[in-house]
């Protein structure tokens, strides 16, 4: 199984990110299939089966970046249809008074959701997005090997709490094991 798949399947916030990075590394690669097979297909250790399921896979994701537009910047519908279908459960989480631990995570992660809502480019960004795009920053850092300060570690921590909270009320929503109401 595909990584994307385990992730869709067990943990929706990485899989939003590993998305988010697949979006890049097909623009990285300039939309080109042949050097999207030669750098993230041929090096995957996969049988020619998989490989060629693999390369599909890419296929589609390349057309659906050119069609939607979204070649340069920007993340394709499916991804923002995560993000749609996380804000909405997170709303409802924040409005049940069933889960106290979720709404106490949110208060713990909201003063740098505040924060980052100011000081970031897209101030019109939803929270969680402002959220995924914090991780997604952090990721690139230390795939860089940059040094990433320590308040900024603070808040890396306290929104990942909240995602993987939100996540695994997700994951229970997606099963039928989750009664908001």
């Amino acid at each position: 199984m595909f990584v994307s798949k385990q992730l869709k399947e067990n943990n929706i916030a990485e899989y939003l990110l590993y998305m988010w990075q697949v979006e890049d590394l097909i623009r990285a690669n300039g939309m080109d299939l042949e050097r999207i097979r030669e750098t993230l297909v041929a090096p995957s250790r996969l049988d020619a089966e998989n490989q060629a399921e693999l390369m599909e896979w890419y296929e589609n994701l390349v057309e659906m970046m050119r069609l939607e537009g979204v070649s340069e910047r920007g993340h394709l519908q499916i991804n923002k249809n995560v993000i749609v279908m996380l804000t909405d459960l997170h709303l409802q989480l924040l409005k049940s008074t069933k889960f106290p631990f979720y709404s106490a995570a949110y208060y713990k992660a909201l003063p740098f959701i505040v924060e980052l809502r100011t000081q970031g480019e897209n101030r019109n960004l939803s929270e969680l997005e402002n959220c995924f795009e914090a991780l997604y920053g952090i990721l690139l850092l230390k795939l860089q090997k940059r040094d990433i300060s320590e308040g900024t570690l603070q808040a890396t921590k306290a929104i990942s709490q909240l995602l993987g909270l939100l996540s695994d009320y997700y994951k229970k929503d997606k099963a039928g094991d989750l009664e908001l109401d």
